[in-house]
């Protein structure tokens, strides 16, 4: 195999600091050498960009990619009117809708750089196009069900679907999983999975679940007092045994059964919950933003040792689904933030609360070369960093597993509308 070498203005391998037109070496599908600027002569000259790893979005929900401007976030006191407007919006839309909605969700996806993507999928629906395509992916299957015989009736459907049930009599399998494409579980939230039934099952590979999202959440979990009492009443499904005494209660049983675990949002986690060094905390800025939350507590819980990373959450609540500006907007409102931690928020902290950081999330040798080269401003920076986190505008290139991306139409799109996908490498 030919290798390559490129060079650019900033290289950052994530694992190490900034490297001023440092050499990314390619060969194959992996990266052979990443070094200083005169260690190798390039082939190739990328000009004013940085390289950085392929970004990771670790929680996002690709099947409300159509509700864009739809649903508008409330104020943290009336997040039950937000769901009840979400699930109106879902029930409205086919299974047509719902496919195109996740191709389209995907496709702004990868055109920002993304190249392994945790998605929450009801049904296992985005599998198909996750898996049609070159990039990484976890799909989160999601498990409803408030009644332990309503869970486990999901459970078992997942199971089934998703070759997490390996029975002799079991029937065959409709997805499963590929190298690039693995499948997991979601119990949605502690308002919508039973939870002893939730904690009885050994998940295969990670879970993720949605925690202390809103002040109703707390109260509910708390007290089984709230609007979430009313909200499932009128959905038909208020089961009061299904919920554990508290927020500790829940952190007491949950570690032991279903490590690596990500906790999704947690605007309003206590800071003393017991953490497992296998367990995520995914803060979504912009969505935080959008429902006027208080500061998220993301800082302290670094402080303390727990992995965070960042994810966009769906376009029902972000104006877009482009992780690295996640990081932008964290470092407008926290200027104080080191630069090297919040570009390792999009790449290898998510790499790891998924799985792969073993293939990717760095620039490292043996990795998968998978870079994305993101355009600077003409300017300088004491940090480098400041340049990749700027806002600046700039169509970014993206490789993945060693070939870069070339923009095709995807069939019944013509090349001058959105909807372009990237070629299988």
């Amino acid at each position: 195999m030919i290798s390559t070498t490129f060079t650019a203005r900033w290289v950052f391998p994530v694992s190490g600091p900034p490297l001023a037109n440092g050499t990314v070496t390619v060969r194959g599908d992996r990266i052979e050498a990443v070094e200083p600027r005169g260690t190798r002569t390039p082939d190739d000259d990328l000009g004013n960009v940085a390289l950085v790893p392929g970004f990771v979005n670790p929680h996002t929900h690709l099947d409300l990619s159509g509700a864009r401007g739809l649903i508008p976030p409330t104020d943290p006191d009336h997040f039950t009117d937000w769901l009840r407007g979400v699930i109106a919006y879902r029930r409205t839309r086919t299974a047509e809708q719902t496919q195109a909605d996740i191709r389209a969700g995907l496709d702004e996806c990868l055109r920002f750089g993304t190249t392994l993507i945790g998605d929450i999928a009801a049904e296992g629906a985005s599998w198909d196009a996750l898996a049609a395509l070159p990039v990484r992916a976890v799909v989160f299957w999601e498990v409803i069900g408030l009644t332990e015989a309503r869970y486990q009736s999901a459970l078992d459907d997942c199971g089934l679907k998703a070759g997490l049930s390996w029975a002799d009599d079991a029937p065959p399998t409709v997805f499963r999983p590929t190298p690039l494409c693995r499948w997991a579980t979601s119990p949605h939230a502690p308002y919508s999975a039973h939870h002893n039934s939730a904690c009885g099952q050994l998940f295969m590979g990670n879970a993720a679940i949605h925690f202390a999202e809103s002040p109703a959440e707390i109260e509910l979990l708390t007290s089984k007092t709230g609007p979430f009492v009313d909200f499932l009443k009128q959905l038909g499904v208020w089961e009061p045994t299904a919920f554990t005494a508290g927020v500790r209660d829940f952190f007491a049983t949950w570690p032991k059964c279903a490590p690596p675990v990500l906790y999704v949002h947690c605007n309003y986690l206590p800071l003393d919950v017991p953490l497992a060094p296998a367990h995520t905390i995914v803060y979504c800025p912009r969505t935080h933003a959008a429902f006027q939350h208080p500061p998220h507590p993301f800082r302290e819980f670094l402080a303390r040792g727990v992995r965070v990373c960042l994810g966009t959450d769906s376009l029902a609540s972000n104006p877009d689904l482009d992780i690295l500006a996640e990081a932008r907007f964290v470092r407008s409102r926290d200027p104080d933030f080191p630069g090297d931690q919040l570009l390792r928020m999009v790449t290898l902290s998510g790499a790891e609360a998924l799985g792969w950081a073993t293939d990717c999330g760095s620039l490292e040798p043996g990795k998968s070369a998978d870079l994305v080269a993101v355009p600077l401003p003409d300017s300088d920076a004491t940090d480098p960093h400041e340049l990749l986190l700027a806002d600046h505008a700039g169509e970014r290139r993206t490789m993945f597993r060693g070939a870069w991306h070339d923009r095709v139409p995807r069939e019944g799109v013509e090349p001058s509308q959105p909807g372009f996908v990237d070629p299988a490498p």
